[in-house]
């Protein structure tokens, strides 16, 4: 327990940076104007762009940093923890959000939710997926990412607490890598036409 608190991150530096919400503006203004935008190319890569740093901050999360955090000891893990936590905070559910809407509106202007049987099953095949990330990432991730970010700055971390939680993060973020790769077929069916 002593080694915990020494790897204890100076709680000034372990906080929520709240200054990343003009990023979240930002990137919230630039989904409002490619939307209404006459233009389906600067559609198109917005959703491409968000969807890319989501797909791989997902895949890279998933199958590269948590199996390493799995196997480093405590203070190193709470170091990683305290200061990845507050960035993926704001930015995985932007990307999520700003990539799912731009790829409805895509789909929409395509015409593809109008397709009719068996063409519709992939239409379905990615609402499905996203509405699976999107509850997995908004409403089991972000929170246990607050969870334990706010019991990791403490002095006295409940560690049990901290594992229980961190092990249903675990086995999420690999099941978000599984889906990203299945969202990635999908629109490689959407891209060579339905």
């Amino acid at each position: 327990m002593s080694d915990v608190a020494e790897a204890a991150v100076p709680l000034e530096r372990a906080r929520i940076n709240w200054s990343y919400l003009w990023a979240v503006a930002a990137a919230a203004a630039a989904l409002i104007w490619v939307v209404n935008a006459d233009s389906h190319w600067m559609l198109n890569f917005f959703h491409v762009i968000t969807g890319l740093m989501w797909t791989g901050i997902d895949l890279f999360m998933g199958f590269v940093i948590g199996p390493i955090l799995r196997r480093v000891d405590l203070s190193a893990r709470r170091a990683i923890v305290t200061r990845l936590a507050p960035r993926m905070l704001f930015l995985m559910p932007t990307l999520a959000i700003c990539a799912s809407i731009a790829g409805i509106e895509l789909a929409e202007r395509a015409g593809y939710m109008a397709v009719g049987w068996p063409q519709y099953g992939w239409v379905l095949a990615s609402l499905v997926v996203v509405t699976i990330l999107t509850i997995q990432g908004l409403g089991i991730l972000l929170p246990i990412n607050v969870m334990v970010f706010l019991q990791l700055r403490t002095s006295n971390p409940d560690l049990e607490r901290v594992g229980k939680l961190m092990r249903i993060y675990f086995f999420t973020v690999a099941s978000q890598g599984v889906m990203q790769v299945v969202i990635i077929l999908v629109m490689a069916r959407f891209v060579t036409g339905l």
